[in-house]
């Protein structure tokens, strides 16, 4: 009878429980992410960004021997926190003018998507679109199959 009582405990331990959440509604739908478009211009790096790439070459000199990002990434904070406001400018000018033209960028590539996004399906030139459907002639397949 033991084994009788403790299957029946296990079974209700395996049981799972229908329903919502805790406050009886159901669970809100995920958000699905929006494909993003690759022709879309990449943000600008920011003047920390900008000395960083600098910082990296010259650390690596220095220490050849690091293969820790990581370090890297530490050394380079602690070194503009460091900086004075004189030292980071040119870093700074650097980053403003990267905006400037992400901005140029972005305003040309709104003016593209406003005249209107392409359809995938005028990618392809009138002799693909025609080919295919040759393709389909020739080899006997189409809608008439079905019917006999």
């Amino acid at each position: 009878m033991k084994g009788a009582n403790s299957k029946s405990k296990s079974d209700n331990k395996l049981s799972v429980k229908k329903g919502g959440t805790a406050k009886g509604g159901k669970k809100p739908a995920k958000k699905e992410k929006t494909a993003k478009d690759p022709n879309m211009p990449k943000r600008p790096a920011s003047a920390f960004f900008v000395f960083m790439e600098e910082f990296r070459t010259t650390y690596k000199e220095k220490h050849p021997n690091n293969k820790s990002v990581s370090v890297v990434g530490k050394a380079g904070g602690a070194k503009w926190k460091s900086m004075s406001e004189a030292e980071k400018a040119p870093f700074v000018a650097k980053a403003d003018k990267r905006k400037a033209d992400y901005e140029k960028e972005m305003k040309a590539y709104n003016k593209k998507q406003a005249e209107g996004p392409k359809d995938e399906e005028s990618e392809k030139s009138e002799s693909e679109v025609n080919d295919d459907e040759d393709d389909n002639e020739e080899d006997g397949s189409g809608e008439d199959e079905d019917d006999e």
